[in-house]
């Protein structure tokens, strides 16, 4: 197990299923949305939200042995998820060693940093919400859509399956 970090602004983060418990020191140093494939796809989201910092001011506090490691073959980058659960738990870039990224969706308490950068951007797929208007739907509380708006035609060659 790791040594503690050295400030009382702990933030708190978990898996789904609760196996893995990780305690970062508080403010975050980083945060960003990440619009790419990659994490697209490990996340399975229109995006993910990271936070980051340094690996000396973040431990593991249960659940080591739980995690289960996937290195990407072409960036050399390592995504950590919870082996019980499925959650993404820890993002490390091969180019940067000393650094982490947590998603921020596993935290149970506040980070200390907003995230206000995106990352591919231009990579956002156009079913994504682009922060259109919303209006409430009526009959199911709590739920907002953007209208019907224009039918669009399918491509001739689009395939179904």
């Amino acid at each position: 197990m790791q040594d503690r970090p050295k400030s009382r602004n702990l933030a708190r983060a978990r898996c789904a299923c609760g196996v893995v418990r990780i305690e970062m020191q508080s403010p975050a140093m980083w945060a960003w949305h990440d619009h790419t494939r990659a994490s697209r796809h490990a996340h399975g989201a229109a995006a993910a939200v990271w936070v980051g910092t340094w690996k000396s001011r973040m431990r593991i506090v249960e659940g080591q042995d739980a995690l289960s490691v996937w290195t990407d073959p072409k960036t050399g980058a390592t995504r950590s998820f919870c082996s019980a659960c499925g959650t993404p738990m820890l993002y490390e870039r091969a180019h940067s060693p000393k650094a982490v990224n947590i998603p921020r969706a596993a935290f149970e308490t506040g980070v200390g940093r907003e995230p206000r950068y995106h990352v591919g951007f231009e990579e956002r797929p156009p079913w994504a919400y682009r922060e259109e208007a919303v209006k409430p739907l009526k009959g199911f509380p709590g739920v907002v859509w953007t209208g019907a708006g224009k039918r669009r035609s399918r491509p001739e060659d689009e395939d179904l399956f």
